[in-house]
């Protein structure tokens, strides 16, 4: 297994490769598309039909985006959490699916990117259900695990013979500090999904916003210190700013 890394829109882009097959570790944005496929096609010299697997991590904008696009263009299998329900149902889930997006462009905007389409369908149905260790089908050498809290049903993907994990949005690096992530909707589940992973003893943690780490016992006290008691959401956020401006007012 070889493991390559892009840079995605606003993301790190994981691809795994086989000796005849490819595995994208998360679903991308729409946006990454054709970086996806210059990489397989042009770089690796190799057929858009060896990508056999996506993992969808979560629902959100940098993580679902491109799954659905992709398995339609080159039939490829979708993996995702085994969580009841979309992430995106009824009418709050429309408007926080409308949300996500234009947070992922502010996201761009801050980096300095053009703006892109990155519209993508709020649903997810699977090809595969993927439970609490689970193997990934085709994958043997990688193991799923539930990481929640960031949303419902995030999923983190172990690697054991090189003793690395990718956490896709369990923390995100800024200015050399390891964080939570936003949102977070379920602490407790959150706070659990970091102690689970610490205890996995890995060497390197691979994130989806920050690059390969080696994190420390002290940066792994630190990153729990500052893991959330309470639900830190976009409405939450919102009533935070209301009261404040009604405050003052």
């Amino acid at each position: 297994m070889k493991l390559h890394c892009l840079n995605g829109y606003i993301q790190n882009i994981y691809l795994a490769e086989y000796a005849t097959k490819l595995l994208l570790l998360d679903g991308c944005c729409r946006a990454d598309i054709p970086v996806i496929e210059n990489f397989i096609v042009k770089q690796l010299k190799r057929p858009m039909s060896e990508l056999a697997l996506i993992v969808v991590t979560h629902m959100h904008p940098d993580h679902a985006g491109a799954a659905n696009i992709l398995r339609k263009k080159y039939g490829c299998k979708v993996a995702a959490a085994n969580v009841p329900g979309q992430w995106y149902s009824g009418l709050d889930g429309k408007l926080m699916h409308l949300t996500d997006m234009l947070l992922t462009l502010w996201v761009a905007g801050r980096q300095k990117k053009v703006k892109k389409y990155i519209y993508y369908s709020s649903s997810l149905t699977p090809d595969y259900y993927l439970v609490d260790q689970a193997i990934l089908p085709g994958f043997e050498d990688w193991s799923v695990h539930f990481t929640q809290g960031h949303t419902d049903r995030d999923i983190s993907l172990h690697h054991k013979e090189t003793k690395q994990i990718y956490v896709a949005d369990l923390m995100v690096k800024v200015r050399g500090a390891f964080i939570p992530p936003y949102p977070v909707f379920y602490p407790n589940r959150y706070l659990e999904s970091l102690k689970k992973i610490k205890a996995l003893n890995v060497e390197s943690v691979l994130l989806a916003h920050g690059a390969k780490a080696e994190l420390t016992e002290q940066q792994w006290q630190q990153l729990i210190a500052l893991s959330p008691t309470k639900p830190v959401t976009h409405w939450r956020s919102v009533k935070t700013k209301l009261k404040r401006v009604l405050f003052n007012s």
